[in-house]
Order: structure tokens, then C-alpha cells, then sequence
């Protein structure tokens, strides 16, 4: 299942990349906006009737604790993968942080369905290759939307099959029937953050004049936010105001 999506997240962006021309009158950072329209559109039709309906029957069928244990389960066997972006950003104590948290919920967290690090202060320090490949000096690139993926930019795009394909120890060392469980708990950690953020989402998708413009700026200002990306004009908190 890993590698399906590894391929199916190259060749969306390469379809993307190699497809498009820029449009004349584009808005500046978005070349490829004609068929980043037509991946919105497909994307906003699947989380219409696939993603959100299938989120609310989660969260009404699966007690609340074991949605925490499933999002817990995927987000450690994520964590080898953060460690190894944590020592190529040469953030030596975010990878010792990051171990620490794999090590204690791999064990005393039962296979990472419970996260005991997290009561002691072993906060996870979320990174990806993006970050990586921006520390090095690679500049975002332009704004593009992928087929079922979503948002993203060429820089973050070509940052995502990296990390699923290549950067992704669990995924290459895991064998079934524990790769299938983790598949199905990377399912079920969508589902219940779709349900978490489902508000701003619908706000967004759904509650929004142009879904896609306000997708796109949303995205953009998360993202230079997340990296503290200064060089950008967007270099804002978009979720604040729901703190």
C-alpha cells in the first residue's frame, strides 16, 4: 500500500509539473491554476462524498479512546522517519526528543497505541523533507494542489514522495500483517482529523465564495508559518483565532 501511494503521489506531480503551462493573468505562485481547479474540484468531491461521511461514522462508531490509539499507533511508527529529517536539518536534540518518544511508546506504550512519553514532556517535534530540503535553501516553488494529497507546493510535493518512498524506515522494515495494521491506522488517523478540524474544513470548502483561493491561501500562510518561512509575505498563524 506504501509504495502504491509513493508512485501515486510521483506521478501526480509529475502529471502536474510536466502537464501544465502557465496560464496567462495567473495569480503570482500559481502557474499550474487550471489543473490545480481541476484537482481541487476533484479533491473537495472526495472528502464530499467519500472522506467526511466516512469520518462521521468513524467517530460515531469507534469510541473515542481507541480513535486515540489508532492516530497514536500511526503517528509512532512515523517517528523513525521524522528522526532521520531531525539529524538532515542536523536538529540533534529534536532527533533525540523524537527517539525518545518511539523508544518509550514502542514499549511501555504498548506498540505506540498509548503515548506515556507525552506525560513526562517528550512532545514530538513534527518535521518532513520539506522542511529539510528548505533548510537547505530551497525555496518553496510554486503552489500546486495533487489529487487526493492536496495543497502543496513544488518543493513539499517532491518532499512527500521522498519521504514516503525513500525516508520512511518503518515502512521498509515493516512486513504484513503489521504493515496492513499500519495502513489501516494511517486510515483511521485521516478520519479522526478530518473530524477534528472538520469546522475550519467546511469553512473552507464548503462556506467559502472561491474554495479553492481561500484552500490555497490557508495552506500557504500554514505552511510558512509551520517553517517560520520570513521570507515569504503570508507569515501568519491562519488558526489562532481557534486557539
Amino acid at each position: 500500500m506504501i509504495e502504491r501511494l509513493s508512485i501515486f503521489a510521483v506521478a501526480s506531480l509529475v502529471m502536474v509539473v510536466s502537464a501544465c503551462s502557465p496560464r496567462p493573468g495567473a495569480v503570482a505562485g500559481d502557474p499550474f491554476e487550471r489543473a490545480n481547479r481541476d484537482n481541487h474540484a476533484f479533491n473537495k468531491d472526495l472528502d464530499r462524498k467519500i472522506l467526511s461521511p466516512l469520518s462521521k461514522t468513524y467517530a460515531d462508531v469507534v469510541p473515542d479512546p481507541v480513535e486515540d490509539s489508532v492516530s497514536n499507533f500511526a503517528s509512532n511508527l512515523s517517528l523513525p522517519g521524522k528522526v532521520v529529517n531531525n539529524v538532515l536539518q542536523l536538529d540533534l536534540p529534536s532527533a533525540a526528543r523524537n527517539t525518545t518518544r518511539f523508544v518509550l511508546n514502542s514499549t511501555v506504550g504498548v506498540a505506540g497505541l498509548f503515548d506515556p512519553s507525552q506525560k513526562i514532556g517528550f512532545t514530538e517535534k513534527d518535521t518532513d523533507f520539506g522542511e529539510t530540503l528548505q533548510g537547505w535553501g530551497v525555496a518553496e516553488g510554486a503552489y500546486l494542489e495533487l489529487p487526493v494529497f492536496g495543497p502543496s507546493n513544488l518543493r513539499d510535493g517532491f518532499a512527500r514522495f521522498v519521504d514516503m518512498l525513500l525516508l520512511d524506515p518503518a515502512g521498509q522494515i515493516l512486513k504484513p500483517p503489521v504493515s496492513k495494521y499500519r495502513t489501516v491506522s494511517n486510515i483511521g488517523a485521516i478520519l479522526q482529523k478530518r473530524q477534528i478540524y472538520g469546522a475550519q474544513i467546511d469553512e473552507v470548502l464548503y462556506g467559502s465564495a472561491d474554495s479553492y483561493a481561500q484552500a490555497r491561501l490557508v495552506y500557504l500562510q500554514s505552511r510558512r508559518f509551520e517553517l517560520k518561512d520570513i521570507a515569504n509575505d503570508a507569515y501568519i498563524d491562519p488558526y489562532a483565532e481557534f486557539e
